[in-house]
């Protein structure tokens, strides 16, 4: 995974990440939803980013300390409007955790774990920075997440199925839910400028050609039988430290 390629990525697309980022919204909305409102001491948030869950989460849970942290160092700026309370960390996550001793309460997360190399190891790192009666409550994204790019540029992130996620974490107390939404776009270009303003197209830095583009739209429109579409595949995975 190119830490360096997202950080840029995501960091040029901070003013129009809120604005085109509709589904992890909702996923945002979803994980406030499913929370336990009990009072947290300590809270994490991991890959804050412009402040979508972070906004929702202040104004819903009881907490002492909000640690927001992100990749991109000028997710600073947004955070520091939700609330001065909050203080924001600039670091890549999982050199965070292994170099801090601190423990949290509540760890929280919106679409961003499939950015992780390895999800396994940092679960169990998570929970080593958990403190008994702690949650870890995040989002991700499912192998179905989207499909139609999959299909055409044969790139993808290591999506999971709910099915491998329950293999991963069978020995921690979990629950996981998953969901698909469905965007409808007027042409597949439009397909690709979303994705480009949400920052999620870090997979890869190859600069396409015209041959590429047209080669795309081609295979995108012969993929739909309507109007382009997008898939999205939340998943929702709460784990409770005994």
């Amino acid at each position: 995974m190119n830490k360096d390629l997202i950080q840029r990525r995501f960091s040029k697309h901070l003013d129009t990440y809120n604005a085109n980022a509709v589904i992890q919204r909702k996923m945002a909305e979803y994980l406030i939803q499913i929370l336990d409102k009990e009072k947290f001491n300590d809270v994490l948030e991991i890959g804050c980013g412009t402040g979508l869950l972070t906004d929702l989460a202040i104004k819903n849970i009881s907490y002492n300390n909000y640690i927001a942290n992100d990749i991109v160092k000028n997710c600073k700026k947004y955070i520091s409007k939700i609330s001065p309370s909050i203080k924001f960390v600039s670091a890549d996550i999982e050199e965070f955790l292994k170099n801090n001793e601190s423990r949290y309460d509540l760890i929280l997360s919106n679409a961003v774990f499939q950015w992780l190399e390895d999800f396994e190891s940092f679960i169990g790192l998570l929970l080593s920075r958990l403190n008994n009666g702690g949650i870890i409550l995040f989002s991700t994204f499912g192998k179905k997440n989207y499909s139609e790019i999959r299909q055409i540029l044969k790139q993808t992130l290591p999506y999971r199925t709910v099915d491998e996620y329950e293999k991963i974490l069978k020995n921690y107390s979990h629950s996981i839910e998953e969901e698909i939404y469905t965007l409808n776009f007027k042409t597949p270009e439009e397909v690709l400028k979303h994705i480009k303003l949400t920052g999620a197209n870090a997979i890869c830095e190859t600069r396409w050609t015209k041959s590429d583009m047209l080669n795309f739209v081609t295979e995108y429109n012969k993929l739909c039988s309507g109007p382009p579409v997008l898939t999205y595949n939340p998943v929702y995975i709460k784990l409770r430290k005994n």
